[in-house]
């Protein structure tokens, strides 16, 4: 974030805010000192909307890729990392 406006002083600036986001730059815009929103550029916005695939999605897309072995990784790779067990008892 290169700048910080006040609700009231946006209001007095919006086409320099305007100019600043079309250049690049995010801008944070504060009540009472505390961040509440940020102006981004119309491309930005797009790019942090945009769809991104499932993880599984990609991890198969990885796998049809790759091969586990041919990357240093066999497929049991998680296997242990979970504990089975049941847990704790609790009484409530």
């Amino acid at each position: 974030m290169t700048k910080r406006y006040s609700i009231s002083e946006a209001r007095a600036s919006l086409p320099a805010i305007v100019d600043e986001v079309e250049a690049g730059s995010a801008v944070e815009l504060t009540r009472r000192g505390k961040a509440v929103a940020v102006v981004v550029s119309r491309p930005e916005y797009e790019r942090l909307r945009s769809d991104r695939p499932r993880f599984a999605d990609a991890y198969g897309a990885f796998l049809g890729r790759y091969d586990l072995d041919e990357v240093g990784a066999d497929g049991d790779v998680l296997e242990g990392l979970r504990d089975r067990s049941t847990g704790r008892r609790v009484e409530l």
